[in-house]
């Protein structure tokens, strides 16, 4: 057992929380989120200087901290671990993100000095890619429908009716942390669903 008398009062608490979340606490997941989601949005704000961008990217971070929670260890505080996961999944998409711009916008120059600029691919889909897609919606239905309904509502709400996180916990009389919190296990179930069924789709 790791020894945690070198933990704060403050990060004490977080364990108790992350331990309950490892259990399948919804609660402890959107109260986690409640007490590190605005430091987490500045310090992505910070960074990007978009405030859509930054509100991609703090619930990204909540994303894969909670997806990596058995990996967590408390040698150290949960919050440096969560911000640690935050700021490289930011300088990641910062990489990203400046790469696209530049290879579309100015070109990539080649060995022999000439720039080759990339034109963007048309977003139509042709009608063997409209009929695949229609397929995985269909599929994707057909798992959503398998959720229990807490989590079906939630994801129907979200990426069929396409409402706000804010949208949803006003329908639903739900914390926003909450909505979050559970829709994150929502998709983590749907994936775990998706891969095993990926065969037939």
């Amino acid at each position: 057992m790791v020894a945690k008398d070198h933990l704060s009062d403050k990060a004490k608490f977080d364990l108790v929380l992350v331990e309950a979340a490892k259990k399948g606490d919804q609660l402890a997941y959107a109260d986690l989120m409640e007490r590190y989601r605005e430091s987490i949005y500045f310090m992505m704000l910070k960074m990007v200087k978009d405030s859509d961008d930054a509100d991609d990217l703090t619930i990204e971070a909540f994303g894969k901290a909670f997806n990596r929670l058995g990996q967590y260890s408390p040698n150290f505080a949960f919050s440096t671990w969560l911000f640690k996961i935050a700021s490289n999944n930011c300088i990641d998409f910062i990489r990203k993100k400046r790469i696209k711009v530049t290879s579309m916008d100015t070109g990539v120059v080649n060995d022999n000095g000439d720039v080759m600029r990339i034109d963007a691919k048309s977003t139509n889909l042709n009608p063997e890619e409209t009929v695949m897609k229609g397929q995985r919606i269909v599929h994707l239905r057909l798992l959503v429908s398998k959720l229990k309904p807490k989590y079906r509502e939630l994801v129907e709400k979200r990426y069929f009716q396409e409402l706000s996180y804010e949208e949803i916990a006003n329908e639903m009389n739900l914390p926003l942390g909450t909505v979050k919190a559970q829709l994150f296990r929502a998709r983590d179930f749907l994936a775990s669903m998706a891969e095993k069924t990926k065969d037939s789709i």
